[in-house]
């Protein structure tokens, strides 16, 4: 065979074994003792393979040297790595095994010391150092370098495919090659999450290089469209929501199911369910109703008196456990997922009953003030942000006009103001007595906005038997400033009596005069919350 020439089936004549997670070792590692396999192992790997009764060899034994410096320094060594690393037919680097007592070896199990997890518990600096492990990710490049003649797992849900590979004759090269494909994409996650975690913990995201990453959870049958591929993966950020969801019961979340699902939940978790009872009906990432109240299905009803042909087929968000009331409520309209911290177990039977409808339960709320990034790819490269985590509760409201809102229109006006910052911009949500009444979003033109959510407002005043439009007497907010007063304007046809928006227009003075003429509030926030 010519130097660079692969074999396509490799025997494993030795296998170096050192996990953290241990699961399956002990059987794998009986497995390839028997298909003859010696077993070269580290510290607690080495004593559990030790008290299963099979022979193993402690990589002390194996260097010369002892784990030293509280196991920092125990697998770097180049009768380590030039085991793994030796091209084997190469005549020069047999001549240099040969020399210097080099045994090859042919197979490495390892998975790294769980800085991640480490990071997701609030360990304090040091233990989330001495927690970033240096030999593994090593050993696991050498070898998934060298998978011509190595073969290299750090994923315990491998075992089995090896072990089975290993009775009959050898390892594949197509499997060693896919196995190595996976260490690199392994090791890669986990640097990716200890420069992500200096980059926080040192307040210093500019470090000139940004990688991001995550652990593949669900390959999923298309993307947002049939002829695209997708797949979930999580980040291990520990933040209540989709991705660290229980699903109860329900047919597997689609990739549009999971985008809607996590709209859905953040915009409650704006709300705290200490003080009142909140509920988000979402279509296609926006919100089409949501609703406060003192209870649950109160909150509900009025969510879905919004929008209710839109809510057919929607996600549905509460910042509160689900009861046996609220969720008889649901189970009337289609709907897709229901999100929640929790569900008394009346609940989850009466949504049992709909079989493919798809019930998560979070175990509490997301932050809404918690620091976090957001990632959206584009042609070349990566736009990199920090999450909105603001809302109109960390600002100054600034009556600018003749007229001073009411009590329940600077309430309405704060809730409006939190919907506004969910929906695609150009936004614009009217709200009146704790509950959207219209919804304008992702209009190109603010007055179209506007337009749309009067519209809205008139259908579903129609569906509830009801005269006029529901933004009779409601107030309104806008993601961003009016450019003109035309956008103003058709809040007042619509029946607004107050607007809240962040100002900042060079016609702000406009703007102003022409809510004076109509004898309308507005409140000005120094806050914009555009949402592409």
């Amino acid at each position: 065979m010519e130097f660079g020439e692969m074999s396509d089936t490799v025997r494993v004549g030795r296998a170096l074994l050192s996990v953290f997670d241990k699961t399956g070792m002990a059987e794998f590692a009986r497995g390839l003792s028997e298909a003859g396999a010696a077993l070269v192992s580290t510290g607690g790997t080495h004593r559990l393979i030790s008290e299963a009764g099979l022979p193993v060899r402690e990589i002390s034994d194996l260097t010369g040297f002892p784990e030293m410096m509280d196991g920092r320094v125990k697998t770097l060594h180049p009768k380590v790595h030039g085991g793994l690393l030796s091209v084997r037919d190469n005549a020069e680097h047999k001549a240099a095994m040969d020399t210097h007592e080099i045994g090859a070896i042919d197979l490495v199990a390892v998975n790294l010391y769980p800085f991640e997890k480490t990071v997701a518990s609030g360990a304090g600096y040091d233990d989330i150092i001495e927690n970033i492990d240096i030999g593994g990710p090593a050993m696991v490049r050498s070898a998934a370098k060298n998978h011509r003649y190595v073969t290299v797992i750090v994923d315990p849900t491998d075992y089995d495919e090896v072990l089975e590979a290993v009775r009959f004759g050898g390892v594949p090269y197509a499997l060693r090659q896919r196995l190595a494909a996976k260490a690199y994409a392994r090791t890669a996650a986990y640097d990716s999450a200890i420069s992500a975690w200096f980059a926080r913990e040192i307040d210093y995201p500019d470090v000139g290089y940004r990688s991001f990453a995550g652990t593949l959870r669900e390959v999923m049958r298309y993307g947002e469209n049939p002829h695209q591929w997708a797949a979930f993966y999580a980040t291990g950020e520990n933040r209540p929501g989709v991705a660290t969801a229980t699903q109860v019961q329900g047919k597997t979340l689609s990739y549009n199911n999971i985008n809607d699902t996590d709209a859905a939940f953040e915009l409650v978790s704006e709300f705290d369910p200490a003080e009142v009872a909140a509920v988000a009906i979402i279509k296609h990432a926006n919100p089409c109703g949501v609703a406060t109240a003192a209870d649950l299905v109160t909150a509900y009803r009025l969510a879905l008196r919004t929008d209710p042909v839109s809510a057919f087929g929607g996600i549905v968000a509460t910042n509160r456990e689900i009861d046996a009331t609220t969720a008889n409520e649901i189970v009337k309209v289609f709907t897709e997922v229901i999100v929640a911290p929790s569900a008394t177990p009346e609940a989850q039977e009466i949504i049992a009953a709909k079989k493919n409808l798809r019930l998560l339960l979070t175990g509490g709320v997301a932050d809404p003030k918690a620091d976090g990034l957001t990632v959206r790819s584009v042609a070349g490269g990566l736009l990199v942000q920090g999450r909105d985590n603001r809302n109109v509760d960390d600002c100054d409201l600034n009556v600018v006009t003749r007229r001073q809102p009411t009590e329940q229109e600077v309430a309405d006006m704060r809730l409006a103001a939190k919907v506004a910052k969910h929906v695609k911009s150009n936004a614009i949500v009217y709200v009146k007595d704790g509950a959207t009444v219209g919804i304008g979003a992702g209009q190109m033109s603010r007055v179209d906005s506007s337009l749309t959510g009067h519209r809205k407002s008139i259908d579903a005043a129609r569906a509830a038997g009801l005269e006029g439009a529901l933004t009779e007497g409601s107030v309104a907010a806008s993601d961003a400033f009016f450019p003109f007063p035309d956008g103003l304007e058709a809040l007042v046809a619509a029946g607004a009596t107050a607007v809240i928006q962040p100002g900042g227009s060079v016609n702000d003075a406009k703007v102003i005069e022409a809510a004076d003429a109509a004898g309308i509030a507005m409140v000005l926030t120094g806050m914009r919350h555009f949402r592409h």
